[in-house]
């Protein structure tokens, strides 16, 4: 599991295993989003192990996967509730951790400068400059 800081509430990542889970609680994050769909992959495991997995570590656990059919405002209300509800850090993955940046991108349109969001999607190794226009509106 290799995190990628994007600020100091949110952090993203590729896939992780429910034996993951434990590290993740140690690190001081108290919110998972799964934005991976299952069954993309036949060595993924299933949604519902990271979710009993977060349970049994006291962390919630969050589904918003991001599929072929794309982004869609309730997918990016759903993201900004979670971020704006948690009480400390949130983690979200998929395959990569580059949905789960665009969800998190996009949640916060309105909320700060797009300059200011792609930048720090860049220090965290990923390029959402093609979201420009979406992040100056609100």
């Amino acid at each position: 599991m290799e995190l990628k800081r994007i600020n100091d509430h949110v952090s993203v990542s590729g896939q992780i295993q429910p034996e993951d889970v434990k590290t993740l609680k140690d690190l001081g994050f108290t919110a998972i989003v799964n934005n991976r769909p299952d069954g993309e992959a036949p060595d993924q495991p299933a949604g519902a192990e990271i979710a009993a997995a977060a349970k049994q570590a006291g962390l919630s656990y969050h589904a918003i996967p991001l599929g072929r059919d794309g982004v869609n405002p309730e997918m990016v209300a759903q993201t900004k509730a979670v971020l704006e509800g948690s009480d400390g850090k949130v983690f979200c993955f998929c395959r990569s951790g580059t949905r789960s940046t665009t969800l998190w991108a996009l949640s916060q349109a309105g909320e700060a400068p797009a300059s200011q969001i792609i930048a720090q999607a860049a220090e965290a190794g990923y390029d959402m400059s093609h979201l420009a226009g979406y992040l100056g509106q609100n």
